[in-house]
């Protein structure tokens, strides 16, 4: 297998685990949400709250749309390096965050517990192989990793627009009724610092990547 053909395999590899994923979180979501008495929609607003869940959507489109709409203008967006940094700088934080602050908060059972390690771990671990595998031919900025925050800002914003309508926080550390909001954005401002250098890390396996004669060829 040529290193293109390889490039596909496991960029489609990537795809399908964190479809997979999302899809059995989302199925699980809903249900929850009707044995506890309320409504398909309800489930699909809680589903949508966790940066675990819309972070492996975005790896899920970022891996998926280049293999499928490669020729078109959403697909070559999304096969940007600039892009695919941040999709995995955002999954690896993911998979940090649960590991050291959250594993040990509950104890999934079943299918619940498959879709845990799938979006926690499988997908984090997968999206950094394959970045280090095919590490994207053109030179990153060093600024990269401060354009890459942008996304987990953002989150933080919607998070606490959200909570305000609502008045519920998916993750205990920005739970602004449990904990107060200087206390919240103190803990979201540590985990965005956190990003950025977990970014300087991926951006600098790019690099020395590109520097080894013998790195597979992306496509």
């Amino acid at each position: 297998m040529n290193g293109q053909a390889a490039n596909k395999a496991a960029l489609a590899l990537l795809a399908v685990i964190a479809w997979s994923g999302v899809l059995l979180q989302f199925w699980l979501s809903v249900n929850l949400a009707i044995a506890n008495g309320k409504t398909a929609v309800d489930g699909a607003i809680v589903f949508l709250g966790y940066f675990t869940v819309l972070t492996n959507l975005f790896v899920a489109i970022t891996a998926t749309l280049p293999l499928v709409a490669g020729n078109t203008g959403p697909g070559r967006w999304f096969a940007r390096p600039i892009v695919l940094g941040c999709a995995v700088t955002s999954i690896a934080i993911v998979g940090i965050t649960y590991h050291l602050l959250l594993r040990n908060v509950w104890q999934p059972q079943g299918l619940q517990l498959v879709a845990d390690n799938v979006l926690h771990y499988a997908v984090p671990i997968l999206a950094l192989l394959y970045w280090i595998a095919f590490p994207p031919r053109a030179r990153l900025n060093l600024w990269a990793p401060i354009a890459w925050c942008l996304y987990p800002a953002g989150y933080f914003v919607y998070v606490f627009t959200r909570g305000e309508l609502l008045r519920s926080y998916p993750y205990y550390f920005i739970d602004v009724t449990q904990i107060g909001y200087p206390q919240a954005m103190r803990n979201s401002f540590g985990l965005l610092i956190a990003f950025i250098v977990l970014g300087a890390v991926v951006l600098a396996i790019a690099r020395l990547r590109n520097r080894s004669p013998h790195r597979a060829e992306p496509a």
